[in-house]
């Protein structure tokens, strides 16, 4: 994510070195300069997704609906101005990247406890200093632009390569992003994202010409230059006891208070004293720290040397002709159609993982919003392992060994406890009823082919048994229906009031703009009901990572979050639900919402019944004051034409009830302590079999 320091320096200490434009002006220049030729900026998405998230609320799951208002407002503005946009997101992270990753998520790891320590604190969201992004945002996003019909890119390797690559090698007039690299890769003009006025389209231009100009260096200096100020692959402190050195030796020329900044300058100095060649590296690599890989050095100015270009710092035979792909260790084993397929889908943003375990048996999933000292959740890189080594066992069937074993996929998931110096070894296993194969579910046609592809996906959450009847939900109520199942059965400390308030907010968002749902306002946040719809968003990417094995049985846009979740609206459906809000109020008056309601959660509870789950009910009064049952707290969206409460099959607690009889089997009225952290079920299902045609819409 750049060099430390070298930014303040840009902005603060050289002359020149960024200067405010007008990125409409800019574009109306790159016309007359290139007649015929469009202009397009190259956007950095990774690090545009803190500028990007405006909504108030972020601590809550996400507000998605108004998250995909603002994007394409983001997106038509730059429309008006005759700019198009390509967007580029990481596809995976380089394993000479791994270390600096891994170093990032710990770190991060300590921001959340601190927010979760404030939101216990004050039962209030932290301000914008403690803004963490919403669980599964750079997931989603890339599906966002896609529906807006923005041209979104998953990178081969390290996005901010192929972003500097692209803009060059396309004539770009610029990339749009924050990080320093940019100014270091020799490529086109450089744009501040955090520094942009959205309505002027105003923002900050970065000038590397005049960074060398300040410093006595060539452009062809500066990968070197930032390789011995510290970078993703070359770690700060190897260059440390070289730089000490430098500033020593010139101390009495920059006679600067600022260590960073005499770093910088001396580093700049010693570059323009050596002679410009390979062999003024060997020296150099002698100079690392004890322990370091000698050729680190030259591998971090190579990581900044673009196609077609050559380094005075390399060997001349160097040559970066192409985008690398990843070193593939599954590969060789697999149908090479399939992978062509598998890789084509993951360029172009339309599968989630599936190519990761193709092409390297590796995947990693970055922090969650979620909280270390809660005893009674498990982390959701537990609750949907069992859901990820089904996928494994699809996408890895055709590389079974001798004795009809997958490979183990090295999974790098952020959770408690982990301290990520090794990725954990995940075996992928059969689902129930066996495995097709991947040219049976990617390329055959014909409606058995669609129904093969629909239960596969089912049995992915052990749920092939119930799919006549989820298949015959609506979507997107379907998808928040199996994901619901999906986690009642896995986690027992979920209740029925957190079941209700799930569902109650997938159904009344249905009723909602992106500004009714910015305006709503909660009263306080609860800590449990945060990490709860991280884990919901969370369950979301994994349903993604299942349509995309499976051959998208359904279409993606059934799955996105915009669609069934809203994390204000369910903060809200939870304190409803945790004070005993009567149903009629949970639904908001709206009598065909109370309908469906009580026909999915009878069809939740009768499934669960089926798998031995008792769905307990347990109030949280604690979490929101001292009120009692059947006071609705909250801002409850009002229906003036709300009915009257009468009774239903399905009732929430023991209000209006019928007698024990009357309530859906699986149900318990009594209060009973939760159950294990984490229980995982492994119960035999019956057969699966290939029959019921899907009828969610594709």
């Amino acid at each position: 994510m750049g060099i430390r320091g070298l930014h303040w320096f840009v902005t603060n200490a050289c002359p020149g070195g960024c200067t405010v434009v007008n990125l409409k002006e800019m574009a109306e220049n790159h016309c007359s300069r290139y007649p015929g030729s469009a202009p397009v900026l190259v956007v950095d998405a990774m690090s545009c997704l803190r500028q990007w998230y405006t909504p108030e609320s972020w601590v809550c799951g996400g507000q998605w609906c108004e998250y995909l208002s603002n994007l394409d407002g983001f997106i038509k503005t730059f429309s008006a101005a005759g700019i198009k946009l390509v967007f580029y997101f990481d596809g995976l992270v380089e394993q000479k990247k791994r270390d600096e990753w891994v170093k990032r998520r710990l770190k991060n790891n300590k921001e959340i406890a601190r927010v979760f320590q404030f939101i216990k604190t004050n039962k209030q969201q932290p301000g914008r200093g403690m803004f963490f992004i919403p669980s599964g945002l750079a997931t989603f996003t890339r599906f966002a632009l896609k529906t807006l019909g923005q041209e979104t890119i998953c990178s081969m390797q390290e996005a901010d390569y192929e972003v500097a690559s692209y803009g060059l090698h396309n004539n770009c007039m610029g990339i749009l992003g924050e990080d320093t690299d940019y100014l270091i890769y020799d490529t086109v003009p450089y744009f501040s994202i955090n520094k942009l006025c959205l309505e002027k389209l105003e923002t900050v231009m970065f000038s590397r010409q005049n960074l060398c100009s300040m410093l006595g260096l060539r452009v062809e200096d500066l990968p070197l230059f930032a390789c011995l100020l510290g970078t993703d692959i070359v770690p700060e402190r190897a260059m440390e006891s070289f730089r000490n050195q430098c500033v020593a030796s010139s101390c009495a020329k920059s006679r600067c208070s600022d260590k960073r900044m005499s770093e910088i300058l001396a580093v700049a100095n010693y570059i323009s004293t050596i002679p410009h060649s390979h062999d003024s590296l060997i020296p150099l690599a002698e100079k690392l720290s004890w322990g370091s890989d000698k050729s680190t050095l030259r591998k971090g100015i190579e990581s900044y040397i673009l196609p077609g270009q050559q380094s005075p710092w390399l060997p001349y035979d160097f040559s970066h002709n192409s985008v690398a792909s990843p070193q593939c260790n599954v590969q060789l084993c697999l149908d090479q159609e399939i992978f062509q397929i598998a890789k084509e889908q993951h360029v172009s943003a339309k599968s989630y993982m599936v190519y990761n375990v193709l092409s390297g048996g590796e995947v990693e999933c970055s922090n969650t919003l979620e909280d270390e000292q809660d005893a009674e959740l498990p982390g959701q890189a537990h609750i949907y392992r069992l859901a990820r080594q089904h996928i494994y066992s699809i996408l890895l069937e055709s590389v079974k060994d001798v004795h009809g074993a997958c490979p183990a996929v090295k999974e790098w998931f952020v959770y408690a406890g982990n301290s990520l110096q090794q990725p954990d070894l995940i075996q992928p296993k059969q689902l129930p009823g066996g495995t097709p194969s991947l040219r049976s579910l990617w390329l055959s046609r014909g409606l058995e082919a669609e129904q093969r592809r629909s239960c596969t996906f089912l049995a992915c959450f052990q749920l092939q048994d119930l799919a006549e009847e989820l298949q015959a939900l609506q979507a997107p109520i379907g998808t928040a229906c199996a994901l619901l199942l999906y986690l009642i059965l896995q986690v027992d400390s979920l209740s029925l009031e957190d079941l209700n308030a799930f569902m109650a907010q997938a159904l009344c968002l249905e009723g909602k703009s992106a500004v009714q749902l910015a305006d709503l306002q909660l009263a306080q946040v609860d800590a449990r009901a945060v990490q709860l719809g991280s884990l919901f968003i969370r369950g979301l990417g994994v349903l993604v990572m299942a349509n995309s094995a499976c051959g998208f049985p359904f279409r993606m846009d059934d799955l996105m979050p915009w669609r069934i979740f809203d994390g204000k609206l369910f903060h809200e459906k939870y304190e409803q639900a945790h004070r005993g809000c009567p149903l009629h109020e949970l639904l908001e008056g709206n009598e065909s919402w109370l309908t469906r309601f009580q026909n999915l959660m009878s069809l939740i509870c009768k499934a669960c019944s089926a798998k031995g789950r008792k769905i307990q009910s347990r109030q949280r009064l604690n979490s929101f004051g001292t009120e009692g049952r059947g006071r609705c707290g909250g801002s409850c969206f009002q229906n003036p034409s709300r009915i009257q409460p009468r009774p239903y099959p399905y009732h929430h607690q023991n209000r209006e009830c019928l007698g024990r009889s009357s309530q859906p089997p699986g149900y318990s009225s009594e209060s009973q302590p939760p159950g294990p952290r984490y229980r995982s079920r492994h119960r035999p299902l019956r057969g699966q079999r290939f029959q019921l045609a899907p009828r969610w819409p594709r």
